[in-house]
């Protein structure tokens, strides 16, 4: 049996062991630099001011232009060639001039040269240097699914001292990334690395999956054998507990038995980064709870309705069904917005935000069992945030079953049954040691994350010393037979 775990642990140590030394050493860069996102606020901030005194056609007309039947919002915002629609569905987006109801496809670089100077500008970039630097479905910054609705997508290079790039939809011509020169670096040195990530790789998602699941596992397996093959090496001489092993050997030993269960738990939590439904459920809604969510709203009762009301300039309106009624968001800045529903031919504002009674009683169709919504309060268990500042995120629990609402925008964020609260715990807070406690002292945490990631890329190296000797042996030994 000991036999049978030293050789397990040896053979796949051997060749996993660069990889245990990489994670760990790049689980510390992206705790500095994550990959590269376009938050909320940097997406806000690059849109222009709508101009609603042009002639636009109604949101429903938009709709029909589009041909997609059952949209799940609509958004109207302002482009460098004129406000546009852009009509969202489940499996594709679609944009539309507002002016015309032509597609707003985005083909030619020299717009979305233009949309790009224009948001950057917004943003307050330097936008002299500006130039188009390529329009690929994927490079290694685009991935990620989330850029699937986008492809192709244009890099247009600002050229300026922070080497910033923006990449721009051809399918909406909005700017859904930009990165910096900074990022771009140290991201090859970390998330590229730490998620095995080379883009011939990670643009077939299949494959990726496949591949790093089955080499996370061997991971955990490596880790399992040794954990238990550390504590059968101590051996008992003179009433004192001691190693069977000498040299780096002995290093690894005691070294492995200090770091067994940080080693063993950041192992296998990061296998379970990618269980992706295999194991724990995934969060999302089944089609019934969506269907209870937003129900079958009349996208043509958007025909005639006006498009905003109030003072004040306007950067994005959003259209979206919430228990089978519409509602209009009115976003004048990031954390200043507007919610209206529509009774018959008017719209009534019901505040910045979805109103609790309102949740409440969609929530109440949606199963018998459901209490009445509560807000997570920050420091929660399972913290939940919303992209606009303030916003509240509304909890609602039937039976064993929780459902987040933004009531920002009217998005349920997740569904968290109990198999999901598990791997809350078993993958996200082992991981990344977001346990509440960790998130209300930051520093303390960053202390942590360092200092357990810097032990086992130490433990690590004296396995790849131990594993090179071995092969050194080896190659030896096969020279002298040959």
């Amino acid at each position: 049996m000991i036999r049978a775990l030293i050789l397990t642990h040896r053979w796949l140590s051997i060749p996993l062991g660069p990889l245990f030394a990489l994670w760990f050493a790049t689980g510390i860069v992206m705790h500095f630099v994550p990959f590269p996102a376009q938050t909320e606020s940097e997406r806000f901030a690059g849109l222009l001011p709508l101009d609603l005194t042009a002639s636009l056609r109604s949101p429903a007309e938009a709709v029909l232009a589009s041909g997609i039947d059952r949209p799940s919002r609509i958004r109207l915002w302002q482009r460098a060639d004129g406000a546009v629609y852009v009509i969202s569905a489940a499996d594709r987006n679609a944009a539309i001039h507002a002016d015309t109801l032509a597609a707003a496809d985005v083909t030619a670089p020299d717009l979305a040269l233009s949309i790009a100077r224009l948001t950057a500008h917004q943003r307050g970039f330097v936008t002299n240097g500006a130039a188009v630097a390529a329009r690929d479905d994927y490079d290694q910054w685009t991935v990620p699914d989330r850029f699937d609705a986008h492809r192709p997508l244009t890099r247009i290079a600002l050229n300026d001292a922070d080497e910033t790039e923006l990449y721009v939809s051809s399918r909406t011509g909005e700017v859904v990334l930009d990165t910096t020169g900074f990022e771009r670096r140290w991201n090859y040195l970390g998330s590229v690395i730490h998620w095995i990530y080379p883009t011939v790789l990670r643009k077939d998602w299949s494959a990726w999956n496949v591949t790093v699941w089955w080499l996370s596992l061997a991971a955990v397996i490596a880790a399992v054998t040794g954990a238990l093959l550390g504590p059968l090496r101590l051996r008992l001489r003179k009433a004192r507990l001691g190693s069977r092993y000498r040299g780096w050997h002995l290093w690894h030993h005691w070294a492995g038995l200090v770091c067994t269960q940080f080693v063993l738990t950041w192992m296998v939590s990061g296998w379970l980064s990618m269980d992706h439904g295999r194991l724990f459920a995934t969060g999302h809604l089944t089609p019934s709870e969506n269907a209870s969510f937003t129900g079958a709203p009349d996208w043509t009762q958007l025909s005639a309705a006006p498009l905003a009301a109030g003072s004040g300039e306007v950067r994005e309106i959003e259209w979206f069904a919430f228990g089978g009624r519409l509602h209009r968001r009115t976003r004048r800045a990031l954390s200043q917005q507007q919610i209206s529903v529509l009774d018959g031919s008017a719209w009534r504002v019901t505040g910045r935000f979805l109103q609790p009674a309102e949740i409440n009683a969609v929530t109440a169709r949606l199963r018998p069992d459901c209490a009445r919504s509560i807000e997570v309060e920050p420091g929660d268990d399972y913290p939940f945030s919303s992209d606009v500042p303030g916003a509240p995120i509304h909890r609602v629990i039937c039976g064993d079953t929780w459902y987040h609402v933004d009531s920002a925008s009217g998005a349920l964020l997740e569904r968290l049954d109990p198999s999901r609260r598990a791997y809350r715990w078993l993958y996200q807070a082992l991981h990344t040691l977001d346990f509440p406690a960790l998130l209300a002292h930051a520093t303390l945490r960053t202390v942590l994350i360092i200092g357990l990631c810097a032990a086992g890329f130490a433990f690590s190296l004296t396995g790849l010393v131990i594993g090179w000797r071995r092969l050194r042996v080896l190659g030896v030994a096969a020279r002298r037979n040959g």
